[in-house]
C-alpha cells in the first residue's frame, strides 16, 4: 500500500470549483485513494489556513470526511532535507536569473516530509519537487 503525500495545490484546486484544475485534481486524489492511504504535512495544514474564508472546523471536517490524516511530526532529517533543498533552489534561482527565491521555504519542506516518509507527492508542481529531490515519487495529471 502507498501513502500520499498531498500538496496544498491539489485540495485548493479541488475546493475551487472554477478551477480548471479541479476536476483533474478530483480525479487524481480519487485514482490514488483506490491505491493507498492520503496523508498531508503540518505546512500544508497551515497553508490551507492561508484562504480568509477558510476555518479550523472546515478544514479538520474534510479532511476527517475525506479520510486525509495529518502528520504533524517533523523531525531533524526532515528540516535538514527541506532547509538543504530550499538552499540549492536558492543557488540555482540567483545563478540563472539574478533574483531572490520566489517560493518559500514551506514548498521544500512539502517535499522533504515526502521524501524522508517515502511517500508519493501529489502535486500539481512537479518541476519544482523534481529538481529540488532527485528520486522523488511523484503522481500528477
Amino acid at each position: 500500500m502507498t501513502t500520499f503525500s498531498l500538496d496544498t495545490n491539489i485540495l485548493i484546486a479541488l475546493w475551487d470549483d472554477t478551477d480548471a484544475l479541479s476536476l483533474p485534481a478530483r480525479k487524481c486524489l480519487d485514482r490514488a485513494r483506490t491505491r493507498g492511504q492520503m496523508r498531508i504535512s503540518a505546512p500544508v495544514y497551515g497553508e490551507l489556513m492561508g484562504h480568509p474564508s477558510r476555518n479550523v472546523t472546515e478544514i479538520d471536517s474534510f479532511l476527517s470526511i475525506t479520510g486525509i490524516d495529518i502528520d504533524w511530526r517533523f523531525e531533524e532529517a526532515v528540516w535538514r532535507a527541506g532547509g538543504a533543498a530550499f538552499q540549492e533552489y536558492v543557488r540555482r534561482r540567483v545563478a540563472n536569473t539574478g533574483l531572490l527565491p520566489r517560493r518559500i521555504l514551506t514548498d521544500f519542506l512539502i517535499g522533504a516530509h515526502a521524501v524522508v516518509r517515502g511517500y508519493t507527492l501529489l502535486t500539481l508542481d512537479r518541476r519544482i519537487y523534481e529538481a529540488s529531490f532527485p528520486g522523488i515519487s511523484i503522481e500528477s495529471f
